[in-house]
């Protein structure tokens, strides 16, 4: 559970990360903390799995990579396997488990968009289940934030 001090922290978080010398200590004075508290108070809240992560997110893009939206129909009896599989691949980013026919969606983050067709077919070969690959058309950025 979250304290009233770690919602600040991560709502603060959310609203950009300064870049400074000590950018830490900047949060920190913004939120009524020390330098130290908030890494460690960041620190904790990572280890302990209330943040996924804590980094920059980038246009991979603009960089010359490719994402693209997949999913795959995982038998109920063998979902935890398959995902298994899914996630031993480095270019998984997310996995989620959804209520429907469908019920594995994961994102593909790769090199180029033409890795993406060779990539869906090992992880087929791993999973044993066909994967649909939904790459993106548009984007929209709506500019996500998760109050904590």
């Amino acid at each position: 559970m979250l304290d009233a001090m770690d919602r600040k922290l991560v709502n603060r978080l959310q609203a950009g990360f300064p870049l400074c010398e000590r950018p830490f200590d900047e949060v920190g004075c913004e939120v009524g903390l020390t330098e130290e508290e908030t890494l460690r108070r960041v620190g904790a809240l990572l280890a302990g799995g209330q943040l996924s992560r804590f980094g920059p997110m980038y246009n991979i893009e603009r960089m010359g990579g490719a994402f693209c939206l997949c999913a795959l129909s995982a038998p109920e009896a063998d979902f935890d396997r398959i995902a298994e599989a899914v996630n031993a691949f480095p270019e998984v980013a997310h996995n989620y488990q959804r209520a429907h026919k469908l019920n594995m969606w994961f994102v593909l983050a790769v090199e180029t968009a033409e890795n993406i067709a060779e990539l869906t077919a090992r992880i087929e070969r791993a999973t044993g289940c066909e994967v649909l690959a939904f790459p993106k058309l548009e984007e929209f950025f709506i500019g996500l934030r998760v109050e904590a």
